[in-house]
């Protein structure tokens, strides 16, 4: 654009877009840089982490879900333009274009088009009563099958996403099917650790089904979802979930002829800047990583990653340096009282990445064994072999179980061995932890193999 107000636009109004936006407000006025966020949907700044519960019915309110909107990041100096979708991005000309043909011009312009859903080529996988989990709409949608009568809720993948949906169905009081292609749920855990929560839904009363690709979604005769297929059978349902995964969402990019990395996500800088076109950044899902550990290009689709992205992008269009410090994947889920955290890498990822390494899991207790309501909790290390480094680490246990997953990330992001955390000054009292915390037994075990 031509005179000395600049104009950022970002192209998507969730996590990292809305971060970005503000943090260059922060460090811009109005004055100096107008700043133009187009949304293609109803909502921007919303939970899509909370739609599960908001299913569930622990979250009353849609509206609960939303930290901001439209008109009070107006009141920021923040234009928030819903309903826009863009169709094509012009980048030697500066311009974005949107479904109704206005070019809209920038000076800096942030790529933050999030995920897409997994949607694999299964026959009838779009009929009606076949739900994603990805905006609000969707879980109002969900909603709106359970109050018309749904009893039986049949659940597609056993990541994040499918295990919440597993639980908030069976808490508004479906039957609950699960069926996964994989082996095990949550496959970013190991076997051993998977098993324990695949165990688990089974004594919940949910109906797991491993190892069983889906090949067919059934329809009854108005076309509406039913069921589904599978080479060992057929299961029946009134809604149907999907927990799939997801994949950057790039087509605008990629079409822009914006450059995209080895894992599909947009190629960018440490400072989010992409490497083909310096006045685009990228950020959030759609966008290329790197692993603390290993160093390589990864791709984890976490809010918390989209939101530092976002913030770092927005900085450094603001003036003011940063850059993104990488991502260990951390991660913390349930269902039911299932906890289950991860952080680092799992033994598959450490044999990709050439480590030798060594494994030690440990099984004790979430308080003190005689206080009343302790559960057990399963820790596993996983360490660099000879050093006694923490290369990743996984719990699964009941609750109070999932949040020492932090302790291990923060011992991972500084480089700790285990004999450094087995020495560590943690926390006791018996309604919180043994004298000797779980976390700290897990890297005694681990530093006294290694020291022999």
């Amino acid at each position: 654009m031509s005179g000395s107000r600049e104009r950022l636009v970002v192209i998507g109004g969730d996590a990292a877009g809305m971060s970005a936006a503000a943090q260059a407000r922060r460090l811009r006025d109005a004055d100096d840089l107008d700043i133009v966020v187009l949304e293609q949907g109803a909502d921007v700044s919303f939970s899509a982490c909370g739609i599960p519960y908001w299913i569930g019915g622990q979250v009353e309110r849609r509206e609960q879900l939303i930290a901001r909107t439209p008109e009070q990041f107006a009141e920021r100096g923040i234009t928030v333009r819903t309903g826009t979708r863009v169709e094509g991005i012009e980048a030697d000309a500066g311009k974005v274009v949107t479904a109704d043909g206005e070019r809209i011009g920038y000076d800096r312009l942030v790529v933050a088009t999030g995920g897409r859903p997994s949607r694999p080529p299964i026959p009838g996988l779009d009929a009606p009563g076949v739900f994603g989990v990805h905006r609000l709409d969707d879980g109002a949608a969900i909603r709106a099958a359970i109050d018309a009568g749904a009893r039986r809720g049949l659940v597609l993948g056993g990541g994040y996403i499918g295990l919440e949906m597993a639980e908030v169905l069976q808490r508004r009081g479906l039957e609950v099917t699960v069926v996964l292609a994989d082996p095990l749920p949550m496959q970013l855990l190991d076997a051993d650790m998977g098993e324990r929560v695949r165990a688990g839904m089974g004594a919940m009363g949910m109906d797991v089904h491993t190892d069983q690709a889906v090949r067919e979604v059934l329809v009854d005769g108005s076309g509406r979802a039913c069921g589904v297929r599978t080479d060992a059978g057929s299961y029946e349902a009134d809604i149907i979930v999907l927990g799939l995964g997801m994949g950057p969402e790039v087509t605008l990019a990629e079409a822009a002829g914006i450059r995209l990395g080895t894992t599909g996500a947009i190629d960018v800088d440490r400072t989010q800047r992409t490497r083909s076109h310096p006045e685009i950044y990228a950020a959030g899902d759609c966008a290329q990583t790197f692993h603390r550990v290993t160093g390589e290009v990864a791709h984890v689709a976490l809010g918390t990653h989209a939101n530092k992205q976002g913030r770092v992008a927005g900085s450094v269009i603001g003036g003011r340096p940063a850059r993104f410090a990488g991502v260990l994947g951390t991660a913390l889920t349930k269902v039911g009282d299932i906890e289950i955290g991860r952080t680092g890498l799992c033994t598959t990822q450490a044999e990709e990445a050439g480590f030798e390494y060594r494994t030690d899991t440990i099984e004790g207790t979430t308080k003190a064994g005689y206080y009343p309501g302790a559960e057990e909790i399963a820790v596993k290390l996983l360490s660099e072999a000879g050093s006694g480094r923490l290369l990743g680490a996984q719990i699964v246990g009941g609750p109070g179980s999932g949040k020492r997953i932090d302790v291990l990330a923060a011992a991972i992001w500084a480089g700790m061995t285990a004999e450094d955390l087995a020495g560590s000054d943690l926390s006791y009292a018996p309604p919180f932890s043994p004298t000797y915390d779980p976390v700290v037994v897990a890297a005694r075990v681990v530093s006294r193999t290694e020291q022999g």
